[in-house]
């Protein structure tokens, strides 16, 4: 409880007082731990939320299975999000949220499938490289990362060139879990990505959901100090050039991130602003679940909340 006390007193949380317009809620890198998806259901059923956004990393890992009924499963998604889901549209009829979501870097794609087969039923939109229109706001989403230390590849892409970080390993390495042709693996970049994505749209009432911060913001900095490669220092900043470099030129109206969790604990901050962008980060080192409460027509009174496990 020490540490929910901390969070709270650092961030200044939402006091839960009901706003007249359902707030949407966001949050991300849930890594497959049930019990904070049973507290994000929990706050569902008593909020009435309009929108729900999850920010990738959704899975449990790749290496090992979930207890779910006291059974092994390797399935989370037909096991335990569906049928959970499921529950909650059936109790919540016509007040169940929209529920959008991308998968995050440790999200092996071979699941992207079901991801896609599930939103054919409307339980969630599946929003990796694709946009939606709510009301009157545009929704995008963008799974893919810079070059991390780490093996696992299907999430990963070169930022706006070829170079990787010292202590990482390049999308050309690694593994995958479904082929991806040779040329874009080689050349493609997130740059790249963004410009096709948003070719020709006007972003002034977008909001995009990231599972990677933009490059030297509170959101991306990573625990490296004084870290060294081959005697070169690791860079602490650890998220997209090319987002960074795509919230200042297109300017969309919030930007939503996750990836990298112990940045809150090192700045202090998990909401930053770009222009007229609103940047948010709902990642976090808790046990228990970091959830963003905020509406779009007033970004300014976004407020972030440590949920007690209790």
């Amino acid at each position: 409880m020490e540490l929910s006390i901390n969070l709270i007193n650092q961030f200044n949380l939402f006091n839960n007082t009901k706003s007249s317009v359902p707030d949407y809620l966001f949050v991300t890198d849930l890594h497959g731990h049930v019990d904070r998806y049973r507290q994000l259901f929990e706050l569902i059923l008593s909020e009435r939320p309009a929108v729900v956004l999850l920010g990738g990393d959704l899975l449990p890992h790749a290496y090992f299975s979930t207890r779910l009924n006291g059974k092994a499963s390797h399935d989370f998604v037909s096991d335990f999000l569906v049928p959970e889901l499921n529950k909650l549209r059936k109790r919540l009829k016509s007040e169940y949220p929209k529920v959008i979501l991308i998968m995050g870097n440790d999200d092996t794609r071979i699941h992207e499938s079901a991801f896609i087969k599930y939103a054919q039923s409307g339980i969630w939109e599946y929003l990796h490289f694709r946009s939606i229109t709510l009301d009157k706001y545009q929704f995008y989403g963008y799974s893919y990362v810079p070059p991390t230390p780490f093996t696992l590849k299907d999430w990963e892409k070169y930022d706006v060139s070829r170079f990787v970080d010292p202590g990482c390993i390049s999308p050309e390495e690694g593994y995958r879990t479904v082929a991806v042709p040779g040329e874009e693996i080689r050349y493609g970049t997130i740059q790249q990505d963004l410009e096709k994505l948003t070719e020709g749209k006007e972003l002034h009432q977008s909001i995009f959901l990231f599972h990677s911060p933009p490059y030297q913001t509170v959101m991306d900095r990573a625990d490296l100090d004084g870290q060294l490669i081959d005697h070169v220092p690791l860079d602490v900043h650890v998220g997209s050039i090319a987002i960074k470099r795509f919230i200042e030129a297109r300017q969309p109206h919030i930007t939503l991130h996750g990836h990298v969790h112990e940045s809150s604990r090192l700045t202090g901050a998990w909401r930053q602003k770009i222009g007229r962008t609103h940047l948010f980060s709902a990642a976090c080192e808790a046990p228990e679940l970091a959830v963003i409460r905020f509406h779009p027509d007033q970004p300014g009174e976004a407020r972030r909340e440590i949920l007690s496990l209790e």
